[in-house]
């Protein structure tokens, strides 16, 4: 069972990524920049991890392999993080999800103006940063930072507060 001090960091991570959602939408849909495919993919982690917190908060059953699951969720975040951000940066070529290029053979006039239509953002064009950072860059680093936060709640699990200082 997670004591007293670990439910309230279990908090605090909800509340930052429940604020990490709601900042990328924000940014998508009141700024009006566009995300990338690989920015959308990068939200599938944030999501599951909150299910998987209130699964925590409300289930008491399974806590231990949950927080070992939030650990592997953020792990991955932080892989596919890194691969976009590595992309920006000219490390990695463009996958097939942010490929903008395979687009350009188009038969007709009709389907040249839908593709225009759908704006199509490359994974490599950084449109917006925060202290000069890519979304991308503070991403993989909040990943890190939760996917250790996570293994070491794993660990920690069941021993007392006391025990933890000795």
């Amino acid at each position: 069972m997670l004591n007293k001090k670990n439910n309230i960091i279990l908090i605090i991570i909800f509340f930052i990524i429940l604020l990490s959602l709601i900042s990328a939408l924000t940014i998508e849909y009141v700024l009006g920049h566009k995300p990338c495919g690989l920015c959308l993919y990068e939200r599938i982690p944030y999501f599951l991890s909150a299910l998987l917190m209130i699964k925590i908060f409300f289930f008491k059953k399974y806590e231990k392999i949950t927080l070992f699951i939030l650990f592997f969720v953020f792990i991955s975040s932080s892989l596919l993080a890194f691969y976009h951000f590595g992309i920006e940066q000219g490390f990695f070529s463009e996958s097939f999800v942010c490929n903008v290029d395979n687009q350009v053979q188009i038969l007709s006039k009709e389907q040249l103006l839908k593709e225009l239509n759908q704006n199509v953002v490359s994974c490599k064009d950084v449109t917006f940063r925060i202290l000069g950072l890519s979304l991308a860059a503070i991403n993989t680093i909040l990943s890190v930072v939760l996917s250790i936060i996570f293994l070491k709640l794993f660990f920690n699990y069941g021993s007392s507060s006391t025990s933890q200082y000795k």
